[in-house]
């Protein structure tokens, strides 16, 4: 897992990642990784486990399994710009929701591509509500299942549950969604602007829309100049995942984005203030919660919250400061703990690989210094004899090789000015 530039994913795009089983074992460590390469940049990353890595048996036993409070996604707009409202149904058992998913009404209708789905989901938007069988409690994964098991996986973020006792449903524990063609999520990033993970058990493919972090703040005031009574209402009105604003507005607009889809058996991870929204092709069943790294914790610090809703998630950072920054606790306490964030920086933890890419472009800018000039061509003379000899050109050599003490890479052969065949 070693390095590779010196300024990792400065385009911001959207990364896939092949882990082995080895580097798959520890999720905070490959976390840390997958930001040493600048994943984070893009605020959303994919992660494909490695070959038969399968975190459920079977999926056949969950007919009976129940959808608490399945919403239908009634979104009302034009030209881009929508509204998405949430009308809570009665519940129903996974196999009454897949039945309505396959029917005529809300099946997935046919395409040539991704790009044919597409359109037509921003075509049909407004059409045909859809219901989400969203924010079920509960995990798929089977209890021996170790490796990035949604429901343990061991991050800063237990703190909260370890120290205050407080659960978190969704946030420090894991959710079930099961979707349909046209349900959607709307542009948002995560509660305390944490990271999340998201797990496609199974089903149709799941599509993604990502804004780099660093361009966060123009997407906030481009929603704000086309919303501006939700706006004033609540200055995180995206916290209440109702604005749905097409890729055509962002394009139009030079918001920077990015897309991706999400198949069956793969991982997502969204970073810290890194909004996303997206769609499902058809009926399919993901996992997520969400967790925490040390660099989220100034994020989780300066999060704009919503102020308009008292069912908004809100974590006290105190403890986080207390634990995790003693040194700026009083600062904090005074109301004085002020640090700008630089999107663009790896989580502390990514240190052992951020130093490697450092280790590895010192040893290439070692090997640049006592490279040879290239050789001139070898040519025949004449010696005094007229029998043919072979010039050998020199060989530069340093002056000084003790830089090179603690290095076993290179043989040096000192020759003379000319050597005579």
């Amino acid at each position: 897992m070693a390095g590779e530039n010196d300024n990792p994913n400065s385009g911001c795009r959207i990364m896939t990642f092949y882990p082995t089983m080895e580097e798959f074992r520890d999720f905070k460590r490959y976390i840390a990784y997958i930001e040493s390469q600048g994943a984070h940049r893009a605020g959303l990353a994919k992660v494909v486990p490695p070959k038969g890595w399968k975190p459920r048996v079977c999926y056949d036993d969950l007919d009976d399994l129940v959808i608490p409070a399945p919403i239908q996604q009634v979104v009302t707009g034009q030209s881009g710009l929508f509204t998405q409202y949430n009308i809570q149904k009665k519940p129903m058992t996974v196999k009454e929701f897949r039945r309505i998913a396959n029917s005529d009404k809300f099946c997935t209708p046919r395409y040539a591509d991704f790009e044919d789905l597409e359109r037509k989901y921003w075509k049909n938007l407004t059409f045909n509500a859809p219901i989400y069988g969203a924010d079920v409690n509960g995990s798929l994964y089977d209890k021996h299942v170790e490796e990035w098991n949604i429901g343990h996986l061991n991050t800063i973020l237990d703190v909260v549950e370890r120290e205050s006792g407080i659960t978190i449903e969704g946030v420090n524990t894991p959710y079930l969604y099961f979707g349909m063609w046209k349900t959607s999520f709307a542009w948002h990033t995560e509660d305390m602007d944490l990271y999340s993970i998201n797990y496609l058990h199974f089903g149709e493919p799941k599509s993604w829309y990502s804004i780099p972090p660093e361009h966060g703040k123009r997407l906030e005031r481009l929603a704000k100049g086309f919303f501006p009574g939700s706006a004033k209402s609540c200055e995180a009105f995206l916290r209440h995942k109702m604005t749905v604003i097409s890729p055509f507005i962002l394009k139009k607009y030079g918001i920077p984005f990015n897309k991706i889809t999400q198949e069956a058996g793969e991982f997502m991870i969204t970073f810290p203030y890194g909004y996303h929204a997206g769609f499902n092709h058809g009926f399919n069943c993901a996992e997520s919660t969400n967790f925490a790294t040390l660099r989220w914790i100034e994020y989780g610090k300066q999060a704009v919250l919503c102020s308009c809703r008292k069912d908004m998630v809100k974590i006290s950072m105190d403890v986080f400061v207390h634990k995790f920054q003693p040194e700026r606790y009083k600062l904090w306490q005074a109301g004085k703990d002020v640090t700008a964030i630089d999107h663009s920086l790896p989580t502390p933890e990514a240190a052992e690989f951020t130093d490697e890419q450092q280790a590895d472009a010192e040893e290439k800018k070692r090997s640049v210094a006592i490279r040879p000039r290239p050789s001139p061509p070898r040519q025949l003379v004449r010696g005094p004899t007229d029998d043919p000899v072979r010039l050998e050109p020199t060989v530069d050599v340093p002056h000084s090789l003790t830089h090179f003490a603690n290095s076993n890479q290179f043989i040096i052969l000192i020759l003379p000015p000319y050597v005579y065949g």
